[in-house]
Parts: structure tokens; C-alpha cells; sequence
């Protein structure tokens, strides 16, 4: 209506039809504009009632420069997919966010944020679905925490008792990372938070989420039993992260993540994280995250900590444990501050944290069979400086954020490349320089190629022991081709019975 008034002032003698109205006249305009303002107010009201987020980008940093902003981005390999794509946050004191983030990063002792958060947090506070392609040990937990607490101060939720904000979790270390994260914000913001997962008291779990969180911290299959049970539910939901995306579906959780989808509102944001971006990762975000923004630190397939010294070490297997103590010797002479050995089976880890107890190490272990109390324990004893040495599975491979890990030693070679850079990267966070050790037998010989590609490309010494393993094991490959007969036209697939067929015509071999 205002805007009406004013087109018509603005045509030719608009301005003296003004001047003669009568005083009825201006008096309809005057009730004009207060309808317009109640209008206003009333949308207003009713954009709070139904909790759209607001574009938050009133708290971006002061401009910066653009020749800057490419500048940061080409230094730190920032490369970015989307539309509407905010400045990065390049310093937090020339930011707008409000004072009790300001406050609560300063009692933090926060000083820069990394490169995930630099851009990651004004394009989820601009309210868009975003993805975060990036390593682990980046600070990506406090990249989508942030905004969520800022999401809940400053909208208002629907009635109930469910979570504001949902963090799925691949396993129930980084689930309880996450949490203690969160707890600094619950202390400080008054933000109530909840973590659960499988192997803790169900009770008392179930209580606390019907008592009524802001947050709550899951995996998958727990959260899938409480929504089945009805003990919670999503209706409230309105901000969702999925952290470490790559590994729950690794691990065979798509069916829950998408089921805890579902029942999700349609007006609301997600956030997805993930260390690579395999198909499965990239359909996933296609049926749920409609438009988003997508962030790539660095590239988007795994690579290992530049800052991680790798040193590989081949021997027979029967000479591994004195290999393995060979090591342990060297890095005794050289002072060290935390270590961490992995295996790949739970037996062996009780039975090599015992040995080195026996030999004046103060070692323990961890594994998928210990309980949660006894897990936590371990951790706390390893985390505090109580016993240096942990000895563990691939529970131990991501989600452990414990500071001062100087060294990781392999002692079994895990199954993927992948699983290995995951491994080694536990040391080297934050920019500190970490050592890896790995100790690589014939049963090996099939990692040898994913390995040196991954050697390479970290800028790292390719023993020429591993190269060796790498040849002979394609040599022994390809005389099995031949002498079990191999078949090019069935896709690359060979049969065992071809060496009994060689004198056959190949249309009786389809």
C-alpha cells in the first residue's frame, strides 16, 4: 500500500494533487499505513510461530576485500560448490556474532578458527543446507555446534519435548567427543544436551530425553530404537548434522540415517560432514539436501597429514613382535609423549597391552567387547596422562581427540588405505608434527600399491622393500591368471576350471 502511495507521488502532478486533499484524504492514507505496519508485525509474529530460520548472515564478519577472500581460499584449497556463498570468517573479533558466542570463545581461549569453520559457519548460519568435505582433526565439531546453539537461541521451536537439534554419529567415541564439546556450551548457555548410544543404560538414556533436550548426540541404531519405541521423536527437529557421513555408511547405517530422516520437519536445515565423497555419500545428499552448498578442504579424496612422518618397516611374520619392540626401544630413546598401537583383532589387543605391562610399559587396551564403563575408563586413563600407551582396534580410529599422541604404530597393517589414514592421522592434529610407525609382512603385499599412492602423495619416502612387494604380488597374480585360465570377456572375472578347458572352443566356455 505504501509502496503504492509513492509510485503515485511520483507521477506528473502527483505532488499538487497532494497538496490540495482534504482532510477525509489524509486521513485514509494515515490508516493506510498503520494497516501496513500491523501487516509487517503480524508476519512477523507468524515467521517466529512457525520457526523459520532466519538468515542469520546479520552476524557475517565485516567485509572483507574479495582479493582477500580468493586469496585466503587459494592458500588454504578451499574450493566451493553453490549459489549465495557467504565471506569466510577470517577473524572472530571482526565478526557480528552475538556477544554470547563472542564470550563464550574468549572463556574458551579461541583465538582463530580453522579453515572448515572460517567458511562453514557463515553458510550455515545464512540457514543453507550445507556439506563439509574435509579431513578428520580439522575442527569440524565446533563448526556445526556453533551455529546449532545459535539456531536455538535465536529461533523459536514448535511445542514438545523432542531435540531442536539431532548430531548423528558413526560410533560411540566420537558420539561422546561431541559431547563433551557440547557440555561447555550447556554450562555456559544453558543449552541442554543429551548422548546416546548403544551399551549404556537404556533408562536412563530414555528419562533424560523425555525429561526435554535442545540436543540431542546419537548413533544411529540407538536413536532408531527410541523413535520406534516412541520414548522421543523429531517433530521439533529442525536442524540436523550428520558427522563422519563416509564411515556410517561404511559401517551398513544408511537404512537408520534415512528412517530418523523421515520423520524429520521439511522446514529444516542439514549439515553433512564427511572425509571423502563417495557415491553413496553424494546420493545420500541428492535425496535429502535438495540445493546445498558444498565446501572441499583440500580434495575430496583421503589423503594423509602432511605433518605425519610415515616410516614403513617389512620383516618375516614370525619376526613382527621383535620388530615391534625394536620400535618401542627407539622411540623410548628418543622421548615420546603418548602412544598409540592398533591391531586388527580384540584378542591380540589384551594380549599385546599385557605384554607390555609385563615389560615395564604402562599400557591398557580397548575393544568393541569391553563395556562402556570400562571404554571410558581407558580412555580417561590414556587421555589424562595416567598411562601413556593404548593399545586398540579400529574403535580407536576416529572419533579419539586426545592431545599429545606423538606416536601411532601399526602393528597390524588394517584392511583399507583408508582405514590406515584414519589410523595414523590420531597423531599430527592440530598442525603438530606426529611419527607413524607400520610394520608390513607378505600378508600384506596386496595393500602394497593403496599405500605407496598414499606414501606419494603425502611427499613421503617409498621404501624399496615396499616397491618390491608391490611387484611380486602382480607377478604372483598374474601367474595365477594364467595357470587357473582367466576369461577378459566375462568382465575381468576368472575360473578356477579354465585350466581344464584350455583346449575348448570359447563357445562352449559362455
Amino acid at each position: 500500500m505504501a509502496y503504492n502511495f509513492t509510485r503515485n507521488l511520483l507521477k506528473p502532478k502527483g505532488l499538487a494533487k497532494l497538496f490540495f486533499h482534504d482532510a477525509r484524504s489524509l486521513t485514509a492514507i494515515n490508516k493506510q499505513h498503520q494497516k501496513a505496519e500491523k501487516s509487517v508485525n503480524y508476519l512477523n509474529s507468524k515467521l517466529k510461530q512457525f520457526n523459520v530460520f532466519y538468515d542469520l548472515r546479520l552476524y557475517s564478519a565485516t567485509a572483507v576485500e574479495q582479493k582477500d577472500i580468493d586469496v585466503y581460499r587459494n592458500e588454504h584449497n578451499i574450493t566451493i560448490f553453490g549459489k549465495n556463498i557467504p565471506d569466510p570468517y577470517t577473524d572472530i573479533n571482526s565478526s557480528k556474532f552475538p556477544d554470547y558466542i563472542k564470550n563464550f570463545l574468549n572463556e574458551q581461549g579461541f583465538e582463530k578458527p580453522t579453515v572448515i569453520q572460517a567458511q562453514g559457519w557463515p553458510i550455515a548460519l545464512s540457514g543453507q543446507n550445507f556439506v563439509g568435505i574435509a579431513q578428520t582433526g580439522t575442527g569440524k565439531t565446533l563448526s556445526y555446534l556453533l551455529p546449532a546453539v545459535i539456531h536455538i537461541k535465536e529461533t523459536v521451536g514448535r511445542k514438545g519435548l523432542g531435540p531442536r537439534v539431532l548430531v548423528l554419529a558413526p560410533t560411540r567415541e566420537l558420539a561422546r567427543q561431541i559431547e563433551e564439546v557440547a557440555k561447555d556450551f550447556e554450562r555456559l548457555l544453558g543449552i541442554r544436551c543429551a548422548c546416546i548410544y548403544g551399551g549404556a543404560n537404556r533408562n536412563t538414556q530414555a528419562n533424560l530425553l523425555q525429561s526435554g533436550v535442545d540436543i540431542v548426540i546419537a548413533t544411529p541404531g540407538r536413536l532408531n530404537d527410541f523413535l520406534i519405541s516412541k520414548v522421543t521423536n523429531l517433530s521439533r527437529c529442525t536442524y540436523v548434522v550428520l558427522d563422519e557421513a563416509d564411515r556410517m555408511l561404511d559401517m551398513g547405517f544408511e537404512p537408520q540415517i534415512r528412517q530418523a530422516l523421515e520423520g524429520v520437519p521439511l522446514e529444516r536445515q542439514i549439515m553433512m560432514f564427511s572425509a571423502t565423497w563417495p557415491k553413496e555419500v553424494q546420493s545420500l545428499a541428492e535425496d535429502y539436501l535438495g540445493e546445498y552448498v558444498q565446501v572441499n578442504v583440500g580434495s575430496t579424496e583421503l589423503s594423509a597429514n602432511h605433518n605425519i612422518k610415515q616410516n614403513i618397516h617389512i620383516c618375516d611374520q614370525e619376526e613382527k613382535m621383535n620388530k615391534f619392540k625394536s620400535i618401542m626401544h627407539s622411540i623410548s630413546g628418543d622421548g615420546f609423549g603418548k602412544i598409540l598401537v592398533f591391531t586388527n583383532t580384540k584378542k591380540f589387543v589384551d594380549t599385546l597391552a599385557l605384554m607390555l605391562r609385563r615389560n615395564g610399559w604402562p599400557a591398557v587396551g580397548i575393544h568393541g567387547d569391553k563395556t562402556q564403563l570400562q571404554r571410558d575408563t581407558v580412555i580417561n586413563k590414556f587421555k589424562f596422562g595416567r598411562t601413556n600407551i593404548l593399545v586398540a582396534t579400529d574403535v580407536a580410529a576416529r572419533g579419539l581427540d586426545v592431545d599429545g599422541i606423538t606416536h601411532v604404530i601399526n602393528f597390524d597393517f588394517p584392511n583399507t588405505s583408508e582405514d590406515y589414514i584414519h589410523r595414523i592421522g590420531r597423531t599430527g592434529r592440530q598442525n603438530n608434527k606426529g611419527i607413524a610407525h607400520t610394520i608390513l609382512t607378505s600378508e600384506n603385499e596386496r595393500q602394497a600399491k593403496s599405500l605407496i599412492a598414499v606414501l606419494r602423495e603425502a611427499n613421503q619416502e617409498v621404501p624399496k622393500e615396499l616397491e618390491d612387494m608391490e611387484r611380486s604380488f602382480y607377478l604372483s597374480k598374474n601367474k595365477d591368471k594364467h595357470q587357473y585360465g582367466y576369461n577378459s570377456k566375462r568382465q575381468n572375472s576368472w575360473s578356477p576350471n579354465g585350466r581344464f578347458n584350455k583346449f575348448r572352443s570359447n563357445k562352449f566356455r559362455y
